[in-house]
């Protein structure tokens, strides 16, 4: 198999590990049993809880990483895949990895990794007739590539829609504890269909190093739901997917939430706030369109002009930022529309050090180095949206602004 996709397709936090998780990596942990053990399972059970989701050890497993989770997730589960377009570029590749067709269905205009609930019906309907057999649907309520989120209205209907297509729900939550204003009203599909929904969430966009793969489900707690995770923990175990003793260790105290942790993520999230809507300033102010981000650490712009294509825009920006910038058709938008994700963790800086201290800063715009990243941001842009306004009006996409 020829690897056509870039190692890493999850977006960069730009976060300096923190000392206390370097303390709790406790190199005598034993190893771990597949799917979590006990001391982790009870962290994750209070994890959830503090969430508005109740759950015993009974119902959660951890894994290294969403990738090994979904996929185990997927494989328990009968019928193909279902996913919002654009969707986290990590999640179709999983997904086809089973072999079963994968089918995609457009997000509402405004943002969110939410299928639209019309465009939903139509698809598992056409995909029927033809033969396929749709189960399960993966979205997520906090939207990577765009950083925005669904309102809960839009939620709601698009949950009513898989109930009523007999569709199963996995909910990627990853970004849920990154929203960045405190009155943005966030549900889960949890709260609407909790006999039909499993939660998932990979802790390295908020609780663990980025680089440390290690992920949460949370099951429904009907006869359904234990025997899903029961085939789950079953495919984990056959991968040997577990969690390193060390790691688990210190995953365990994080889950647990104290003082440095929670201190650690909200210093973090206003990081991501600031600088995010400093960059999303910066990419409109150099011609391109943007929705304004509510959630995360990515922007997701797009530019107009004849022939200019996502991978096209994606080698520019990645040759003008010197590193990697993904393209819409990573996300299964259309790759003849120039959309990019950003993702503006980098912006933070390039080492901890540079990192620690745009966190601490009062304004992280006014730290210098991070001054020097927008500009640049800002310049990288200029060029091709400068192009764009010479062949035509920006945002001229079948989806609109991305």
């Amino acid at each position: 198999m020829r690897l056509t996709l870039p190692y890493d397709l999850r977006p960069d936090p730009g976060l300096p590990v923190p000392g206390y998780w370097d303390e709790h990596l406790d190199l005598s942990a034993p190893a771990q049993p597949p799917g979590g053990g006990p001391g982790l399972l009870a962290a994750a059970e209070g994890y959830w809880a503090r969430r508005g989701l109740a759950a015993d050890t009974g119902r959660v497993l951890a894994a290294p990483g969403a990738e090994t989770l979904l996929l185990a997730l997927l494989a328990a589960a009968e019928g193909d895949p279902v996913l919002a377009r654009p969707a986290a570029a990590w999640q179709a590749p999983v997904a086809r990895l089973l072999g079963r067709p994968v089918h995609t269905v457009p997000t509402a205009a405004e943002g969110g990794g939410v299928p639209d609930p019309f465009a939903l019906l139509e698809t598992v309907r056409r995909a029927r007739a033809d033969g396929r057999d749709p189960r399960l649907l993966v979205l997520s309520a906090v939207d990577d590539p765009s950083g925005t989120v669904s309102a809960p209205e839009l939620l709601h209907e698009t949950c009513e829609a898989a109930a009523e297509a007999g569709l199963l729900i996995v909910s990627d939550e990853t970004y849920s504890d990154t929203l960045h204003r405190h009155d943005t009203v966030l549900l889960s599909p949890a709260e609407m269909l909790p006999d039909h929904t499993v939660v998932l969430t990979d802790l390295g966009a908020t609780l663990v190093p980025s680089s440390v793969p290690a992920a949460l489900a949370r099951f429904p707690g009907s006869d359904h739901g234990t025997a899903w995770r029961e085939r789950t923990a079953a495919i984990l175990a056959a991968l040997r997917a577990v969690l390193s003793g060390p790691v688990a260790a210190a995953t365990t105290y994080v889950l647990t939430e104290p003082a440095e942790v929670t201190d650690h993520s909200a210093a973090a999230v206003r990081l991501h706030a600031r600088v995010a809507a400093a960059a999303a300033r910066a990419i409109t102010d150099a011609g391109a369109v943007c929705r304004p981000p509510k959630a995360g650490f990515q922007l997701y712009p797009e530019l107009g002009g004849p022939g200019m294509r996502a991978a096209d825009l994606e080698d520019r920006l990645t040759a003008a930022l010197g590193r990697r910038v993904l393209g819409g058709h990573r996300f299964g938008d259309d790759p003849l529309e120039p959309r990019v994700r950003i993702d503006t963790g980098p912006l933070h800086g390039a080492t901890d050090a540079e990192r620690r201290t745009a966190m601490a800063a009062a304004n992280p715009l006014t730290v210098p180095h991070v001054a020097a990243a927008l500009a640049a941001l800002t310049a990288a842009f200029e060029e091709p949206a400068g192009q764009s306004r010479v062949g035509g009006p920006a945002g001229t996409g079948s989806r609109g602004g991305g």
